[in-house]
């Protein structure tokens, strides 16, 4: 019997059953062509989402308008125009094709629409608070009907090409949720009003409209917004956003999934510090509210919440979107009781960033994404070489494991060697900082069990060093071994403390500290700081930003807090000397004394400057990936490892 009876029980949408409750739900991602058309690239990645065991596959949302004023992202897929049908027509088959329910979403995105013009529509001219969406104009009533018969006309196009069911966009300030908001729509004719039923007018026709086109027993379900954490500029209240779900049912809503917060929220809503199932309770409330099947993803990373859940009565499917970006196979070994091989994503949320930069979505934690219909990337499996070699890998940290993962995949004998007793490098650290930073280990303990499952071997307690290096019997060496503190560049009567001083063997630093070095590493271990205690800490930054590395979802908030909790923040300021009475620093030409009782050095650089002559002397090959190289981000050394996991497994010669 599974371990998930309700996960892996039938579902039931309108007349249509699903072979388990699990929906991949909708994401953009960039693939499909600058015009709207969609890609090779979209579809084979659509066909690995199937594949994967979901019973419900939704699309990225596709904008119905032909003047592209519902479009909000430079790759985002077209609905408008009976020219698109074919393409649409490939993802429903190739869901098709692997047993499951094809759902297109209708995604106008108003608020956040017009990528490719100079304005966006909204129900009210009010001013953006990010800076990437543009400048709003309010719509007339004519446009207003006409971006309903939009969606209309779009839904005949989608029914052609062969979907099973509809899905509208309602949430974080696309067209609908900004006309149901009494933040955005302040209008006072037939589309807007005091009352939250006033404002779900627009709404209410698109559903009738859509249901009216596909027919009554062609499933139509909507995601709306069940918490907007819009109370700070006047957002709707919980009551009034759990009636709109009430509303949209009596309209003829088939489902419900259920969404918190809007981009410009100023709260967080996906990000590693919100724990895992922490909305459920909103769920809870429309699920009480409601007669039709409630689904939601948010911070559902794992089977037994949303299993939980289900046997509780709170949700009648699980959305998963993130966590299928990491891993289209979760459902799959789900099932199959593999869940430590489920690539884990982290709420780094990085593929979401990347989309306001106009790139295709990219993963920390799985650099094969995009790629699943290119064999030589390996997401269905690598070909063995015929001539396998002896790969050393120095370091157990996740660019090391990546790649010793991958080498052995493709049929290399491999063996990782790391001076610890323990892997993970320098995410062991970064695990510390704060509230859910542990499920940063959650990747290294996959990585680990790749590695294992592949045949890799494992030394650990051995030091990396010249003598090492050269009497391993290797064919290949690759330098894994993270990044080195940078020292100061004089002597310091100040105690000098480092990220693993504090982190890793528990040092405490003096109250008054500065930490050199404003990238991740200082701001995380200013972070961690002052979640331990009371210190008056000043951060230097030589670049004129801090955090200049910082995923936007995580800068805001760190700067936030450090903010409030009186870090001093020192942009274009570097470290000039140091003294008993503190250190001297220098910005703009003039240099200062800051009063400290002590430093922690936060700046890294490579550290393997000697390798070249060391290795190539025992005629091996060599190579240095991750904070080796370059110290950079997680998701550059697990790129990193990958990438050349591949050419040395493709490497006849190697």
């Amino acid at each position: 019997m599974s371990s998930y009876p309700h996960l892996f029980s039938p579902g039931r949408i309108g007349k249509l059953q699903s072979k388990n409750r699990i929906k991949y739900a909708a994401t953009e991602t960039n693939f499909p062509y600058g015009d709207g058309f969609v890609s090779d690239r979209e579809v084979t990645y659509m066909e690995a989402q199937a594949r994967g065991g979901a019973g419900i596959i939704t699309t990225q949302g596709a904008f119905p308008d032909k003047k592209g004023e519902g479009k909000g992202f430079r790759g985002m897929m077209s609905i408008a125009e009976d020219r698109f049908i074919p393409g649409l027509a490939r993802i429903a088959d190739a869901i098709r094709r692997h047993g499951a329910l094809s759902a297109l979403q209708i995604l106008h995105c108003g608020r956040e629409g017009g990528v490719d013009i100079d304005y966006c529509l909204m129900p009210s001219v009010v001013p953006q608070r990010l800076s990437y969406f543009k400048p709003p104009r309010e719509m007339t009533v004519p446009q207003i009907r006409e971006a309903v018969n939009d969606h209309i006309r779009a839904t005949r196009r989608a029914v052609e090409a062969g979907f099973n069911m509809i899905e509208l966009s309602g949430i974080v300030g696309y067209l609908i949720s900004s006309f149901i908001s009494r933040y955005t729509n302040k209008r006072t004719d037939e589309y807007g009003g005091e009352t939250i039923r006033e404002r779900c007018r627009l709404m209410r026709e698109i559903i009738q409209g859509v249901k009216a086109e596909a027919g009554a027993d062609f499933p139509v379900g909507i995601r709306l917004c069940g918490l907007e954490l819009l109370d700070d500029r006047g957002g709707n209240t919980l009551e009034e956003s759990i009636e709109s779900f009430r509303i949209a049912e009596e309209a003829g809503a088939d489902y419900v999934s259920v969404t918190v917060g809007w981009h410009e929220s100023s709260l967080p809503v996906i990000t590693r510090d919100v724990p895992m199932g922490h909305w459920l309770p909103v769920a809870k409330k429309v699920k009480e509210s409601v007669g039709i099947p409630v689904m939601m993803a948010f911070r559902q990373f794992v089977p037994s919440i949303p299993e939980k859940a289900m046997a509780e009565g709170i949700l009648d499917f699980w959305e998963v979107c993130r966590p299928m970006i990491a891993d289209p196979e979760l459902p799959r070994k789900i099932v199959e009781g593999r869940e430590e091989e489920i690539t884990p994503c982290i709420a780094c949320n990085i593929c979401f960033s990347r989309l306001y930069y106009h790139q295709p979505i990219m993963c920390s934690v799985r650099p094969n994404l995009g790629h699943e219909g290119e064999k030589n990337w390996g997401y269905y499996g690598f070909q063995k070489t015929t001539e396998p070699k002896q790969i050393a890998v120095i370091g157990g940290g996740p660019a090391g494991l990546q790649c010793a993962a991958v080498a052995a995949r493709c049929g290399h004998r491999v063996t990782i060697y790391e001076k610890e007793e323990v892997l993970g490098g320098a995410v062991r650290m970064a695990s510390k900082i704060d509230e859910g930073s542990d499920e940063l280990l959650r990747p290294i303990r996959n990585l680990e069990t790749q590695c294992r499952l592949a045949g890799v071997a494992f030394q650990f307690g051995v030091e990396c060093t010249p003598a090492m290096l050269a009497e391993l019997d290797a064919d290949t060496v690759v330098i894994a071994a993270g990044a080195e503190i940078s020292p100061p560049p004089f002597p310091s009567p100040l105690p000098l403390l480092t990220p693993e001083d504090i982190l890793i063997r528990g040092i405490n630093p003096p109250q008054r500290s500065v930490i050199v070095g404003g990238s991740g590493t200082g701001l995380s271990l200013a972070v961690f700081l002052i979640r331990q205690g009371t210190y008056g800490l000043t951060v230097l930054e030589k670049r004129r930003k801090v955090g200049h590395d910082v995923n936007p979802f995580y800068l805001w908030r760190y700067l936030g807090l450090l903010r409030k909790s009186r870090v001093r923040l020192m942009s274009g300021t570097k470290l000039a000397g140091i003294n008993t009475k503190g250190v001297l620093v220098q910005s703009e030409g003039k240099q200062n004394l800051l009063e400290v009782e002590g430093i922690i050095l936060a700046e890294s650089s490579a550290k393997f400057s000697f390798l070249d002559a060391t290795i190539a002397a025992k005629d091996k090959r060599f190579y240095i990936i991750g904070d080796a190289k370059k110290p950079r981000r997680l998701h550059n050394a697990i790129h990193d490892g990958y990438r050349l996991g591949m050419e040395i497994g493709n490497d006849t010669e190697n």
